[in-house]
């Protein structure tokens, strides 16, 4: 099948919680239970043929360098041809980048994943969710979620997904990325360095809790306040000092909640009012780089 001319929306997402476990044995990867939200915020991807004469597929980034060895997107189309076979001519991804980079909004992720959705339907087969994840587990744990972008519960280390059985009600998420950067290894460094993770037990407990509050519903997915927390936060505002400043300045603009987005050092602000949101944004209106105004994203009926 030719792969014509296709697009892909790839949310960013938020962790409206992150609660770090022990380490695992076998590959030293924390266990987590995390909350997944995505957002309106999104890179737009475009798959059309590569140009003729090329030797293989292509990911380019306008206003963005990226190493082969650092585009996610790419190693997502090798990867979906190593596993399904796909020999079609070679594609050419474009993506226009929205979602900040190395941010915790988990862009990169979510490119991977909408790129894997690409291939899939330039090569005929249909988006086989099971399948596009067990590719997406490859690459890493953010992107099995954003294969099927939604709201889930993710445990293990990210790629055990439970799916919620209603949409979230309306609310406003308020970014202020950082100028900095901050890599996700080095802040679960910093966390393990600090003693954050937590017991199996502790886990275990943090999990029924988060359950229970997702079975009753309400704002940011139901869950209680007590619950919206990000255990990484300490190792991120030791890695920066913008991170602290960052969570002062947006909760006081009346900010419902505040956390570190991820592994940071992006911070989020909630609102259940999109006005109070609004008005916040222009309050952090001379801020740079700008804040963003978003809210939970739904899929295109």
């Amino acid at each position: 099948m030719s792969a014509g001319h296709l697009t892909e929306v790839a949310p960013a997402k938020v962790n409206l919680c992150l609660f770090l476990g022990p380490a695992r044995a076998v590959d030293g990867r924390h266990e987590l239970v995390t909350v997944f939200q995505p957002l309106t915020l999104a890179d737009r991807l475009a798959l059309a043929p590569a140009p003729f004469g090329s030797a293989g597929d292509a990911v380019e980034c306008p206003g963005l360098a990226l190493a082969a060895e650092d585009n996610l997107a790419l190693a997502a189309l090798r990867a979906f041809r190593a596993r399904t076979g796909w020999s079609g001519p070679p594609v050419r991804v474009t993506i226009d980048k929205r979602i900040p980079v190395a941010a915790g909004l988990a862009g990169g992720s979510a490119d991977a994943a909408a790129a894997l959705r690409l291939a899939a339907r330039a090569a005929g087969n249909g988006v086989d969710e099971a399948l596009l994840r067990e590719v997406a587990l490859g690459l890493g744990a953010d992107v099995p979620a954003q294969v099927r972008p939604r709201p889930v519960l993710a445990t293990g280390v990210g790629e055990v997904l439970e799916a919620f059985p209603r949409e979230p009600e309306p609310f406003a998420v308020l970014l202020l990325p950082a100028r900095g950067a901050l890599a996700t290894a080095d802040v679960f460094r910093a966390a393990d360095g600090l003693g954050l993770g937590r017991d199996a037990a502790d886990l275990a407990d943090r999990l029924a809790a988060v359950r229970a509050s997702l079975r009753r519903g309400g704002p940011l997915l139901g869950l209680a306040p007590d619950l919206l927390v990000n255990d990484l936060e300490p190792a991120a505002r030791a890695l920066s000092a913008e991170v602290g400043e960052a969570l002062d300045a947006v909760r006081a603009t009346g900010a419902h909640h505040a956390l570190v987005c991820g592994s940071g050092p992006t911070v989020a602000g909630f609102f259940a009012d999109v006005d109070a949101a609004r008005a916040a944004l222009v309050a952090l209106g001379d801020r740079e780089p700008r804040p963003v105004l978003a809210g939970p994203w739904r899929a295109p009926a």
